[in-house]
């Protein structure tokens, strides 16, 4: 099971130039599409004298949420361009904007499939991809008097304590590799001292 993901590090940014045009390329990491409304509404205010804001993202683990917009340019000609370099390089959780400044001149619609990939391209190249794990998220429940034990086994499994509560039974949120959540689930299932809730 393949539980890693790319994803960009931070903000970057590039600069395409075409026959006078300008197309400003931001390149962001998001999570949500509320993330993604504001970027899109800031960059709107910043560059409130621009002619078209195109865009495209993915988000999820499994890449299945996505959109482009081309923003009045001719249909296909900005909005999938960029969300071809996005998907070129696998990441998902990203965003890229291409902010175009007209200079005059025309550029067909070849032209423009050009500068958008162009600029969406440089964005992603200054931007750093890392790769993200995916975790999931087990919860036990044990008695105060087996905290010892637990501690050990936690800590040879490699597990992290995510959240941990000790009231009259102690509770711990621990979160593992997604892969190895099935493993790590039975050699918790068959320690005595161990309740795994739901």
């Amino acid at each position: 099971m393949e539980d890693t993901y790319l994803t960009l590090a931070e903000i970057s940014e590039g600069l395409y130039k075409e026959k006078g045009s300008r197309f400003l390329a931001f390149a962001l990491p998001v999570k949500t599409e509320q993330e993604i409304k504001s970027h899109l509404d800031a960059l709107s205010k910043r560059f409130h004298d621009a002619r078209h804001q195109c865009y495209a993202y993915i988000l999820g683990s499994d890449q299945a949420n996505y959109r482009a917009n081309d923003d009045g340019e001719p249909s296909h000609s900005a909005g999938d361009p960029i969300l071809g370099q996005i998907k070129s390089r696998n990441l998902t959780d990203a965003l890229v904007v291409v902010i175009r400044y007209f200079g005059g001149t025309k550029l067909g619609v070849g032209g423009l499939i050009n500068a958008y990939r162009t600029a969406a391209a440089l964005a992603l190249d200054n931007n750093r991809i890392v790769t993200v794990v995916k975790k999931a998220v087990i919860r036990i429940r044990f008695d105060y008097s087996d905290t010892a034990e637990v501690m050990r086994l936690i800590h040879q499994l490699g597990l992290e304590i995510s959240h941990q509560d000790f009231r009259e039974y102690c509770t711990m949120s621990l979160s593992c590799r997604l892969k190895n959540q099935e493993a790590i689930t039975s050699e918790l299932h068959a320690t005595r001292s161990v309740k795994i809730i739901d």
